[in-house]
């Protein structure tokens, strides 16, 4: 293929911005012609002719001077001795920024998946959302590597640069409303990602276009037919489903190829929103519709601002026909999306089109390594929505399996964090219910409320995982730091002298940490040892200090959280009341047990610590083995015990059968060993139990 010329280039920026910097397109040209010299693409071709095509695919979508002049210069500071100092001495500091923009995310595709810098990709978010068009000539750019990847000699790169296009290229493209852009990168990518797959589906359709004979055709006739007789004007025509989407709905139905009913697909475009609801009428009344399969986005388009009206019909009693129908304008935003806005608007940013990126921001900034990073933007990214309502009315739309805790951090973070209960179309639900589409969802707060670990096994949006995360890991750092500042009081009162803020300074900078909170977390999660904190806080003569205390407090755990400060033992599962201590485990904070566990003695060289359980504390979990009489009612009489005696039950599991005996492991929410004890009597009393004791 010929590349585009420079006076080719400026003739089409020319042709929609008759008032477009002539010479500062030019300079451009020339300027990344130079910069990239003698370098080769892998196809052979000069490396320049990469940029200057992306500026042509810049052109088919009418943009702006600048977005085309970035596209030329897209490469020049990640690939040639240019600097964006350079860029924006010869064309300014707006070019300079989006160059600068393009620029971090190309950086970003070279480190491998896993070391990707969430700050790399917190600054491409944030310049993309400041100014949509460094998205605009990244898509862009990608596009045009796509189609020149079958040059590319290793097949591992060729597959890894399609995955990459298939996990994140395409669905931004689509978030953007770019569908040409995103079923051509599917297109490209599926080629490469399932080759025999690719072909067999290609094979199919070429066999299926050699014998349906111009029933596309006849199909698109006979619905402009059906319009036109009554009276609505339209432009229809028809397509096959292209091979991704095809292969996608196999995959996902479990069928094969010949039970695809709707390979085709129909687009209907009218003068006016009125005629595309009366030629859905006109349609609806000439063939049977499929139930469940329409969607109106024009009274409710998507978030990337898609309008259309989507139908499937049961053509001649068996064949499926899927129908789009939009306005003629709706068609040319739906196929570039944003792209377009920017051809109608030079300069101005298309309003509420971005909100989606400042919620990506904020993943970012909650991510706390590179692979919880991927998978919430991976979640972000992809779409398959449903729209719920708030009492008053807004609108919000979500991914298909959202809670009613994804919708409260969907409407803000605060609201998320505080949620206690939700109302769905007006009754109490729990809050792992997936929501419908349009319901209406009443979020319950509470003042002292906050996130709990148990959402993260329900929740599905990447902006509420990743507050619930960050809200988790802050109470566990706090937590761990008060058990810290617990044991520091004891190590400090072992030094001769007393020690004061200065002291704890001096130690923490010493010790090479942040502030005092890191140095109480530090003790807290037992990653410094206490000769090491004396040593710290008194230098040179921790020989002198006695190695163990004397008697020491027990440390109180009163108010921390169970698997926040510290963890009950498995092993043992202390509840209050008993005796307990804690095994200091070196990066792993502190382990509850009771004092009489086995599990005690395989931890002498640990780090003991005297705990006591202060007044209450919340969640001890009491765990019984209780054998029941096999009669009729026995079951309900154990379960009828612990509701007299007010606990939960957490889990119920039957361990044994061996007639006349039915064997049962209860795991059961207690207050303290009291409580525990209590219950144990109570069963015990019963007819229907045969032995109860404590595990």
């Amino acid at each position: 293929m010929q590349m585009l010329r420079q006076y080719e280039l400026v003739e089409r920026v020319k042709a929609y911005d008759p008032d477009a910097d002539e010479a500062l397109i030019n300079r451009a040209y020339v300027y990344t012609v130079q910069r990239h010299g003698s370098q080769k693409r892998a196809s052979g071709d000069p490396y320049f002719s990469h940029p200057i095509e992306v500026a042509g695919l810049m052109t088919d979508l009418k943009l702006d001077q600048e977005t085309i002049v970035t596209a030329l210069l897209h490469d020049t500071v990640e690939d040639t001795l240019a600097t964006i100092e350079d860029v924006e001495k010869n064309f300014g500091p707006s070019i300079a920024r989006l160059v600068d923009g393009v620029t971090k995310l190309s950086k970003l595709e070279q480190m491998p998946e896993n070391e990707r810098a969430a700050e790399n990709l917190r600054k491409f978010f944030l310049a993309m959302s400041e100014d949509i068009r460094v998205l605009l000539v990244k898509l862009a750019d990608r596009l045009h590597n796509m189609r020149t990847l079958h040059f590319i000699k290793s097949p591992e790169k060729r597959r890894r640069i399609a995955r990459e296009t298939m996990d994140i290229y395409a669905p931004l493209a689509e978030r953007v409303g770019m569908y040409e852009y995103m079923r051509e990168m599917q297109l490209l990518a599926f080629e490469q990602l399932e080759p025999e797959a690719y072909a067999t589906i290609t094979g199919r359709l070429e066999q299926l276009r050699s014998t349906e004979d111009g029933q596309v055709d006849s199909i698109a006739l006979k619905i402009k037919q059906a319009l036109a007789a009554a009276g609505v004007q339209a432009e229809v025509w028809g397509r096959e489903k292209h091979p991704y989407s095809i292969w996608r709905k196999m995959a996902e139905r479990h069928m094969p190829f010949e039970q695809i009913t709707d390979i085709f697909a129909f687009r209907v475009l009218t003068d006016s929103v009125e005629d595309c609801y009366r030629a859905l009428g006109v349609l609806h009344q000439a063939w049977q519709f499929v139930p469940g399969r329409f969607k109106d986005y024009i009274s409710t388009p998507k978030t990337n601002g898609y309008r259309s009206l989507h139908t499937t019909l049961i053509y001649e009693s068996s064949m499926r026909v899927e129908v789009q129908i939009r306005t003629r304008d709706m068609h040319r935003l739906n196929e570039f999306g944003l792209a377009a806005h920017w051809a109608y608007k030079q300069g101005d940013k298309p309003d509420g089109q971005v909100g989606w990126l400042r919620d990506l921001i904020e993943i970012v900034d909650a991510s706390h390594d590179p692979e919880e990073l991927l998978e919430h933007t991976r979640l972000a990214i992809y779409q398959d929505r449903i729209f719920a309502f708030t009492p008053k009315g807004a609108l919000f739309q979500l991914p298909k399996g959202a809670t009613p805790v994804d919708f409260a951090f969907a409407v803000h973070t605060d609201l998320g964090a505080h949620t206690v209960g939700a109302k769905i179309n007006g009754r109490h639900m729990p809050l792992r219910t997936q929501l419908n589409n349009g319901d209406v969802v009443d979020i319950i707060k509470g003042a002292h409320a906050e996130p709990q670990l148990s959402w993260l096994g329900f929740v599905v949006t990447g902006k509420a995982r990743a507050a619930i995360r960050r809200a988790v890991r802050a109470k566990e750092y706090e937590e761990v730091a008060e058990i810290g500042r617990k044991l520091f009081e004891q190590i400090a009162e072992r030094l001769p002298s007393r020690i004061g803020k200065k002291a704890i300074a001096a130690a923490v900078e010493r010790l090479e940490l942040e502030d005092e909170d890191e140095l109480m977390h530090a003790i807290g999660s037992a990653k410094l040892d206490d000769r090491e904190v004396m040593e710290a806080l008194v230098p040179g003569s921790s020989a002198e200090f006695p190695k163990e205390p004397g008697r020491a407090r027990a440390i109180s755990i009163k108010g921390l959280t169970p698997g926040m400060g510290f963890t009950l033992a498995e092993c043992c599962h202390p509840v209050p009341g008993d005796r307990i201590v804690g095994l200091r485990v070196r990066g792993e904070g502190v382990q509850v047990h009771s004092i009489d566990c086995l599990e005690l003695a395989n931890g002498v060289d640990s780090d003991w610590v005297d705990l006591s359980w202060g007044e209450r504390s919340q969640g001890a979990v009491g765990r019984l083995r209780v054998v029941l009489y096999h009669r009729l009612g026995t079951l309900a009489e154990m379960a009828g015990i612990f509701a007299k005696n007010h606990a939960s039950v957490i889990t119920l599991k039957q361990t044994q059968l061996d007639d006349p005996f039915h064997t049962y492991e209860v795991q059961l929410e207690v207050q303290d060993l009291a409580h525990l004890t209590r219950i144990i009597s109570a069963l015990r009393a019963s007819d229907a139990v045969a032995e109860a004791e404590r595990i």
